[in-house]
């Protein structure tokens, strides 16, 4: 009876044991900026690399860096090395959004800027809503998304 008491509770818990392992879109921001800390004392060449690699200090939670040049050429991702060198300016999330074209948009009206769209979290491999910070740096957009809980 205890175990079945147990198991009970644990599955009752999981949902909040995943929600506290979500990174929060503050979080997000802050990367952001660390990255084009990190950028500009590194360069291009050091920092994109530092940004793709999935094990590495720009990879935290469910959170990781993406930069695009401002025609939506991909040149970083934290999450997925395929993606890098692509064109992904026509990309579209689950809901037909066209969210690197609208972040290229937003970064250039505004120069940063928050964004929502729906993308596939690497953390459990479903697609949820996510909300990145985006913020442009001379000719690339850095950007950092939190997904909801």
């Amino acid at each position: 009876m205890t175990k079945i008491f147990t198991a009970a509770l644990l599955l009752a818990l999981a949902p909040l044991v995943r929600a506290e392992d979500r990174a929060t879109t503050k979080q997000a921001e802050s990367l952001v900026h660390k990255a084009i800390e990190f950028l500009g004392k590194e360069g291009e060449e050091k920092a994109y690399a530092t940004f793709s690699d999935p094990n590495g200090k720009f990879t935290y939670r469910d959170l990781y860096i993406t930069v695009y040049d401002m025609k939506g050429k991909c040149l970083a991702h934290g999450a997925n090395k395929g993606r890098i060198g692509k064109n992904l300016l026509e990309d579209k999330d689950a809901d037909g959004k066209a969210f690197v074209k609208e972040r290229i948009a937003i970064a250039t009206k505004d120069g940063k800027g928050w964004q929502e769209y729906k993308f596939l979290n690497p953390a459990n491999q479903k697609v949820e809503t996510k909300v990145a910070y985006l913020e442009r740096v001379g000719d690339v957009v850095v950007v950092c998304g939190a997904y909801k809980p």
